[in-house]
């Protein structure tokens, strides 16, 4: 079957009976007691089954690898020898197809070395569930009689704690209630010490809905939110998974825990009987809401895979409540856990598709979350303009590594690889020659073009070779070093990235040369002939970079029109331009770049950081003039030759715009589900994914700034860019370095305004 979802995860009960009494416990106290009919124990025969099920699973799906988690009732109730035959008959069934992952989750009582040194021969980790200190694991977690059951639990959690058992201690589950003291709760949790932390809500639905002492919506929210403060003030001393969750989602990851988030179930229950039910916890919800249909001796598991129950949490955000698709938390929160969704209407009699029953309180625990840790979790790079460079520098490197990767073999490309390094090796001089080619713009357009190729299976290493040895070539020149470094050259010539298009042989000609650095500039030695050129030489063979600059405090600006890879641009780049054109363009730059800083001198700075290449396009501007980005690192931007001054102002402007933008979404997450949702623009006709009305605001806010400033502003410019901030603050999409970024827009609006 094609279009299912590939457990990756079963929980096999192993025992269905528990030898305490816990009064929260959805397995016997909520509303489906099917466990009343079931075998106490396992048989061997559902053991052996469910096994090679499992490996058929595993085999048909290629699944790497998979967890089996033992479960109950108590599952240490089933005895250290039927516990050892699940662990052997797994562990056969899987060998050579999939990775083995046992654990088992146990309230601990039963634990012994007997039990753990089983554990340790198999691999088997350790869950225990507790609910704090002693106050707080009594108010439900007791034996029939009344019992505390918390000294036990201790010990238990003492033997795991100690040699040689200590690295099977998985973590400890917890569920919530509100009127035990969330302090002393984490507080008992952490001097455990364990692995990991999991506070689960108690199971509830709209028809049997959690207690509220105080009446409270959100009183869940206000617990889980002290513990989450003490858990910072003690410097986050265990990983906490529902914390951690938030946390990963609100920075554009992934959910940590299937309670929240969007991520789809991959999980299936086996029953004592070999029966094979959906999640656990449905049991919550109504007599064989879990159910199927199916069990391990007569069903696959990919026919559960196709169960309507199953399916339905396979859907991501399609699968929530229209309430929930519109909630701007619903990325991190996921419309709550299935099951807490339940409730019964006059149409359907029940159904799942309603906000969950702890709406309100995963609303505040998620702005909550998000308000406590938005400023350390913003991306350092949207505020600091060094660390964006820096992390572009270090995207540059791990590509052309991962060119490295593909492409090391090749003879050519090892020695100059062999030069880069030695380049990189040869001090302070070195390095910075090294950081000024690798940061050149098209650098990262001719790995970028490279990978592709590679990728698609194209013959590009003799060409990706070249290319690297003239990268190291012009390093080991820039500077200074005493290094060999040999160039191929094609078609009579090859370019030096950052230095300028050296002719070597008449067109139609290929070879190879030798480049060394001679003091005062640059020779070249083909056959027994040596040349010299470079700034001094004045070898007409040579065509250096040219530069411009933006004015003080400003570095030189390279106009590039001579690099091949200069093509990325959305519009062919001129030729080359003659020294009249040259000149001439310079004036143009010039007379716009004064404009910006006359009109509007923040936008003007805040272009000028970074920008290091220009590019001539051929053709005159667009209807809005604006400058073109294009493939490549994010100092470069092409501008129209031939635009007047206020359209080359403009294109700088905006160009250096999307040049930010472009940077920051390489090297931070400002969103994420791209697409999933549309949203109206007061620019387009049609509604667009939220990238693209972030794209559309970053921009028009500049554009708004300068047309206000040059008198030629549209009247209801800056609503429209008002009424696109306001969709995009409410947008799921965004992460809290998105939100950071709209809250930046408005402010820079405000200052357009006044």
């Amino acid at each position: 079957m094609t279009g299912l979802i590939a457990f990756r995860e079963i929980v096999l009960k192993v025992h269905s009976r528990c030898d305490l009494a816990c009064d929260h416990c959805y397995v016997y106290e909520h509303a489906d007691q099917s466990w009343r009919a079931r075998p106490k124990v396992i048989s061997p025969g559902v053991v052996s089954q469910t096994a090679s099920r499992l490996a058929e699973h595993a085999r048909d799906h290629a699944i790497p690898s998979v967890t089996v988690i033992l479960h109950g009732g108590e599952p240490l109730l089933a005895g250290p020898a039927r516990l050892r035959l699940v662990c052997e008959e797994f562990t056969r069934a899987l060998a050579g197809t999939a990775a083995l992952d046992l654990r088992i989750h146990t309230n601990g009582l039963q634990l012994s070395p007997r039990y753990l040194d089983l554990f340790a021969e198999y691999g088997v980790r350790v869950g225990i569930s507790l609910d704090g200190d002693r106050a707080a694991n009594d108010r439900h977690r007791r034996f029939a009689d009344g019992r505390t059951s918390h000294p036990l639990v201790l010990a238990a959690v003492a033997l795991l704690r100690s040699e040689p058992y200590r690295h099977l201690y998985q973590g400890l589950l917890c569920t919530v209630d509100v009127a035990n003291d969330p302090v002393a709760v984490l507080d008992a949790l952490v001097e455990l010490e364990p692995p990991r932390v999991d506070f689960l809500l108690p199971h509830a639905t709209w028809q049997t809905p959690p207690v509220r002492p105080d009446g409270a919506p959100d009183a869940y929210a206000r617990w889980l939110l002290r513990v989450f403060d003490r858990w910072e003030q003690l410097e986050r001393p265990v990983p906490v998974r529902l914390f951690e969750s938030l946390l990963s989602t609100l920075r554009g990851g992934p959910s940590l825990t299937e309670s929240l988030g969007l991520a789809p179930t991959d999980l299936v229950v086996v029953e004592t009987d070999g029966t094979l039910e959906q999640v656990d916890s449905l049991k919550s919800a109504f007599e064989g809401a879990a159910a199927t249909g199916f069990n391990v001796f007569d069903h696959a598991f990919d026919l559960v895979a196709a169960h309507p129950g199953v399916r339905a949490r396979q859907l991501g955000l399609a699968g929530v409540s229209g309430t929930c698709r519109r909630c701007p938390v619903v990325r991190s929160c996921g419309g709550g856990l299935y099951t807490h969704r339940y409730a019964e209407d006059a149409d359907t009699g029940g159904s799942f598709d309603h906000p969950s029953v702890y709406c309100s309180d995963l609303r505040e625990l998620v702005d909550g979350v998000e308000g406590r840790t938005a400023a350390r979790e913003t991306a350092p790079e949207l505020a600091d303009a060094g660390a964006l460079a820096r992390s572009q520098e270090e995207l540059t490197r791990v590509l052309l590594a991962r060119l490295h990767a593909d492409l090391g073999r090749d003879a050519d490309w090892a020695r100059a690889w062999e030069l880069l390094a030695a380049v990189e090796g040869a001090g302070e001089a070195g390095a910075d020659a090294l950081d000024a080619v690798l940061d050149h713009p098209f650098t990262r357009t001719w790995v970028l073009e490279a990978l592709e190729a590679v990728r698609e299976g194209r013959a590009d290493g003799p060409g990706a070779a070249r290319r690297l040895a003239a990268l190291s070539a012009a390093a080991v020149l820039r500077g200074g070093l005493d290094l060999p470094a040999e160039v191929a050259y094609r078609d009579g010539e090859v370019y030096l990235p950052t230095l300028g298009l050296l002719r070597l042989g008449e067109p139609g000609t290929d070879g190879r040369a030798a480049l060394h650095h001679t003091g005062e500039g640059y020779a070249v030695r083909d056959g027994r002939t040596e040349h010299r050129f470079g700034p001094a030489a004045g070898d007409a063979r040579w065509l250096p970079v040219r530069s411009w600059s933006p004015g003080p405090g400003a570095g030189p600006v390279a106009l590039e029109d001579l690099d091949p890879y200069r093509n990325c641009f959305a519009r062919p780049p001129r030729l080359r331009l003659g020294a009249g054109e040259a000149d001439a363009w310079r004036s143009r730059l010039d007379a716009a770049w004064a404009l910006l800083h006359r009109t509007v001198p923040a936008f003007a700075r805040a272009a000028a950081a970074g920008l290091s290449t220009l590019t001539p396009l051929a053709g005159g501007p667009r209807a809005q003039g604006w400058g073109e980005a294009g493939r490549h690192g994010p100092g470069a931007l092409g501008v129209p030759y031939a635009a007047g001054v206020r359209e080359t102002a403009l294109a700088l402007l905006t160009g250096r715009r999307r040049a930010r933008l472009r940077a920051l979404t390489e090297v931070a997450d400002l969103y994420a589900l791209d697409g999933a949702w549309q949203h109206p623009s007061p620019w387009r006709t049609r509604p667009v994914p939220v990238s693209r009305l972030l794209a559309d605001v970053h921009e028009r806010v500049a554009v708004e700034a300068y047309r206000r400033a040059t008198t030629t502003h549209e009247p209801d410019g800056a609503d429209r860019i008002h009424r696109a901030l306001d969709r995009l603050s409410g947008a799921a999409e965004l992460t809290v370095t998105g939100k950071r970024l709209v809250e930046e827009l408005r402010w820079e609006l405000k200052a357009a305004d006044a």
